[in-house]
């Protein structure tokens, strides 16, 4: 039993159940009494005079990312296609309206199940980062999420983090951050939900680091819950992080599991799988499945989909901060509902999963789901925002700390482009950051997955508009990577820039963002490393020689080879500079006043073509 394991804490709380009225007489009048779709029993009476099927309700999300406040700029939109074919921006996420839409879906509904995809925590703004996490567990809690797979992200501060995450305790190196009554250190409670881990084994031992699944039971109903996160996470977390861990094959991991949790006579089975796929439109509400089931969707969920056995009737899924609801069939050809929920709280899944109590077993041909908006507009709930405001009181002297001026919106993680604006500048303050360092640095590359957020124009509180404050420019960068200095041949830097869509980034192609001064074109009607135009490929106006040297910054992940970039891992004579948050802050603050605000640079290094 691994460490993880040996201090998981029994559960809390008790699973919902909604009171039915003791004037109730009659199953019929029961039935009458709720919605259509209520989780109602259905078809012949069987055993007990139990009806046949019964409606589970299955709410989920992922990614949320401690997003506790309702995330800035674009970050925080969903798109919605209108009925004449338009579309429409709308304002959605944050805790305390998910909270709300969580809790109002599941009224009437006596069979409700709640579960998330993974990424929860980590890079998240610093709300939640600054306390490693604690307050988005503590809003889970409250949120009665019931079972949650694990992410590449729950890596991020290592195993024994995450097993204090599970299990509570206070931080091994920054103590409690609250006092309770008596005024010492409040101890952290931990998750009151599994994370499951399947996939993840450790080294030594060849066992889970958590719990592979877990088993949801109501009224003689029961669904079990497997959960796997990406079998390519240490390609895309921190050495350190994923140090002495080994992480399986999702296909052959959920089997296995399937059939084991069949053996114990569970047969409706859903899959939490920390992995996505890229859909053909950004619309949450389109339809997946025109022309045909699946069709509108591609990316390594479809292949997983394909090969996951037909034991398992739904995938909840993430990591892409897609939207999508899809069918795509089974290894039997048998339809299978694949879902994902974009990213930071901004909608939630609404699936329906009839139960057979004879069969046990799922009726897969009655599973319906949809996504659904969190939107701003409905009411708060009033224990969330007691938390933030809790919290938020802990921070403050951190967060709001003035650390630049802008003179627009810069779009980052939200700009839904290739090259965004915040990428240069980021890419901009990590050069002039290695130039203090050594001044023959040539340029600085910074992979788009490192910038987590835009920096928005309009006052987030009470600072000003155009005021970047620390916490705003911790949610763009919250990893802790350093500045890293390292010396690459010509050759070196042409073949790490065709990995950005070569080898595993062919499917999802990972554009690094550059400095100024580094020009090329990136032709999109090619394929695989043809994409990246060598010829084209300019330092200061100069092309690239391949025999000559380059000194070259990157942040201490890409400069190990992660994101699937190893030849950026073969730089030599390294040199290590200040923390990226800190590179960024300096050159905001050096280069901008009130009266001489930064404009969003405009993202004109890289020529595309479509």
């Amino acid at each position: 039993m691994s460490a993880v394991q040996k201090q998981q804490r029994p559960r809390r709380r008790t699973t919902r159940v909604l009171a039915v009225a003791a004037g109730l007489a009659t199953v019929g009048a029961l039935v009458a009494a709720l919605p259509a779709s209520a989780g109602q029993d259905h078809a012949a009476a069987g055993k007990g005079g139990k009806k046949r099927t019964v409606d589970v309700q299955l709410l989920s999300f992922n990614d949320f990312h401690g997003n506790l406040q309702p995330p800035a700029g674009s970050s925080g939109q969903v798109t919605e296609k209108q009925a004449d074919g338009t579309e429409k921006k709308i304002d959605a996420g944050g805790v305390e309206y998910l909270a709300t839409s969580l809790r109002t879906a599941r009224k009437a509904h006596p069979y409700s199940v709640t579960a998330a995809a993974g990424d929860l925590i980590g890079a998240s703004p610093l709300l939640s980062g600054l306390f490693h996490d604690e307050p988005t567990v503590e809003a889970m809690n409250k949120l009665d999420l019931d079972v949650t797979s694990v992410g590449n992200h729950e890596f991020d501060e290592g195993a024994k983090e995450l097993a204090r995450i599970q299990n509570g305790g206070c931080h091994p190196k920054d103590g409690c951050f609250e006092k309770d009554k008596s005024g010492k250190g409040k101890k952290f409670k931990g998750a009151d939900y599994p994370y499951l881990a399947a996939n993840v084994t450790d080294e030594k031992t060849g066992k889970p680091v958590l719990k592979p699944y877990w088993v949801w039971k109501h009224k003689g109903v029961k669904i079990g819950f497997i959960g796997v996160t990406l079998e390519g996470t240490p390609d895309i977390v921190s050495a350190d992080g994923v140090k002495g861990l080994k992480f399986h094959d999702e296909i052959e991991t959920v089997n296995k599991y399937a059939k084991i949790l069949d053996e114990q006579g569970v047969k409706s089975i859903v899959t939490l799988i920390h992995e996505g796929g890229v859909p053909k439109s950004q619309t949450y509400n389109y339809d997946c499945d025109s022309p045909g089931a699946g069709d509108g969707i591609s990316g390594p969920i479809t292949a997983i989909a394909k090969g996951i056995t037909p034991k398992v009737d739904a995938l909840v899924t993430g990591h892409t901060h897609n939207a999508y609801v899809c069918t795509i069939p089974d290894p039997a050809g048998k339809p299978r509902m694949v879902t994902s929920a974009s990213s930071y709280g901004k909608l939630y899944t609404d699936t329906t999963l009839t139960y057979d109590r004879r069969t046990k077993d799922i009726v897969r041909t009655s599973v319906k789901s949809a996504n659904h908006v969190v939107s701003r507009e409905q009411a708060k709930a009033p224990d969330m925002t007691s938390l933030i405001s809790r919290w938020d009181k802990l921070a403050a002297p951190v967060a709001n700390k003035p650390v630049g001026y802008i003179s627009a919106d810069i779009p980052g993680r939200g700009a839904g482009v290739p090259e965004s604006p915040l990428g240069d500048l980021v890419a901009d303050a990590q050069l002039a950051h290695a130039k203090s360092l050594d001044p023959e640095a040539d340029l600085a590359l910074m992979n788009p997955g490192g910038i987590r957020s835009d920096i928005v124009y309009k006052a987030s509180g009470g600072e000003g508009d155009g005021v970047v404050t620390y916490g705003e420019a911790f949610t763009v960068q919250p990893f802790s990577n350093t500045v890293n200095l390292v010396d690459l041949t010509g050759a070196q830097l042409v073949t790490g820039l065709k990995q950005q869509v070569s080898g595993p980034n062919e499917a999802s192609p990972k554009i690094l963002q550059i400095s100024d001064g580094l020009t090329y074109t990136l032709d999109m009607t090619k394929t695989g490393a043809d994409r990246v135009v060598a010829d084209s490929i300019k330092l200061n106006g100069k092309a690239i020689d391949p025999a000559a040297t380059y000194r070259v910054a990157m942040n201490s992940f890409l400069a190990g080879g992660g994101d699937g970039f190893p030849e950026l891992g073969k730089g030599t004579k390294p040199l290590v500079g200040s923390d990226d948050l800190k590179a960024f802050n300096d050159y905001l603050t050096a280069n901008s006043s009130a009266d001489k605000p930064i404009a969003p640079p405009k993202a004109d290094r890289i020529t595309i073509v479509k």
